[in-house]
């Protein structure tokens, strides 16, 4: 998505917002030590060895981009921290190719840091194992490839890489990847992910809640020419997604990501829609990723089979399941334009499930006011 913003949208600039959706309580003076982590960030850059590994192994990245990511530092001003009591408020902005790389880390920062201040009794390190074997056993014998999606809501660095270990002490043909790039270059499996809400919330502040599927899709299209080929469908619900996904994109595209509401409609939707624009279900892929374990994928692979294809992306099951109950939060933008000489918009997201919507409520309502006219 960087590099696709870098291309289409250098002068656009955003903000985004932390969303603690369990409403977790974070200890006193937990700002003060997030903020020391978001510092060090400033100091990572890009190594030579990553570097080569991105131009083997990730043929869709220009040099262009490649030279720019280069060069590329995280800026810790951009990130503002504050804390009332046990409440945790943060937001980024600035130029949209810059702060896009904040989200993933700055959630994986907050998590690990949460685990560590608190303390908490957690599985030993044989139980844990243990545990990661039956899960990929299971999923092995229910016939699930998946790729760990799980960096964002781990609970550490070392605990994922341990789960990721585990994982192909097994089966590696069970494990088919994981989104994040510096595991797969360590374990030498393949990175692997799709694009995000984010993508299409801009798309919508630039043209419209009605239009933003299509307008999205394109401009992802103008940048890969049909590489990268899994497109979200939920930012603005999944029935807008169809309706203006077209023969020509349904047969660009690989396939589709499900990242709400109901698995099962989901498919017979997507199935549905495939037959009558003529094309077989069977040459597509539903990539599952919404709050999956191991007995819901096989479940869903089940009700796929004789379908469609059926990939998944298990992320916080698998890389915080030692025993204390796991932080539900995202970043999302939250305002955007597409210069300084332009005006900001509110930027929203929906979904298929109610509880998954976020921003502004007035605009919430605008959006769906629209998208029920359209569909009507």
């Amino acid at each position: 998505m960087q590099q696709a913003v870098h291309s289409l949208y250098p002068r656009a600039e955003v903000k985004y917002e932390f969303i603690n959706r369990g409403e977790t309580r974070f200890p006193d003076d937990f700002h003060i030590h997030l903020q020391d982590q978001v510092e060090k960030m400033a100091d990572l850059e890009l190594q030579s060895d990553e570097l080569d590994y991105l131009r083997q192994t990730c043929y869709f990245l220009t040099p262009v981009y490649l030279d720019f990511l280069t060069h590329y530092r995280y800026s810790p001003e951009n990130v503002v921290i504050e804390q009332s009591a046990g409440d945790l408020n943060l937001t980024v902005s600035g130029p949209w190719y810059t702060t896009i790389l904040w989200e993933v880390p700055l959630l994986a920062i907050i998590s690990e840091l949460y685990f560590s201040l608190l303390g908490q009794k957690t599985l030993s390190r044989p139980e844990a194992r243990l545990l990661n074997i039956q899960k990929c056993e299971q999923l092995r014998n229910g016939g699930v490839a998946f790729a760990e999606f799980g960096t964002r809501r781990r609970f550490s660095a070392e605990n994922q890489a341990l789960v990721i270990k585990d994982l192909l002490s097994v089966e590696k043909n069970t494990l088919i990847g994981t989104s994040n790039v510096h595991w797969a270059k360590q374990f030498g499996i393949k990175s692997i992910g799709t694009h995000a809400h984010e993508w299409f919330m801009f798309h919508a502040a630039e043209h419209g809640y009605k239009r933003a599927n299509k307008a999205a899709i394109d401009a992802w299209s103008s940048v890969f020419q049909g590489h990268l080929g899994i497109a979200l469908t939920d930012t603005f619900t999944t029935d807008l997604f169809l309706r203006n996904f077209d023969a020509i994109e349904a047969r660009l595209f690989d396939g589709v990501r499900q990242d709400s509401g109901d698995p099962f409609i989901f498919v017979d939707k997507l199935v549905d829609h495939y037959r009558k624009l003529r094309i077989n279900p069977l040459t597509k892929t539903i990539v599952f990723s919404d709050e999956l374990d191991a007995g819901k994928a096989i479940s869903i692979k089940k009700y796929c089979q004789g379908k469609i294809n059926a990939s998944f992306g298990i992320g916080t099951d698998l890389s915080n399941d030692l025993g204390p109950e796991p932080l539900n939060m995202v970043i999302k933008l939250s305002q955007g334009r597409s210069s300084e000489a332009t005006q900001w918009f509110p930027m929203i997201k929906l979904s298929d499930a109610e509880g998954k919507h976020t921003g502004e409520a007035a605009e919430i309502a605008l959006c769906l006011r629209i998208i029920n006219g359209a569909l009507s």
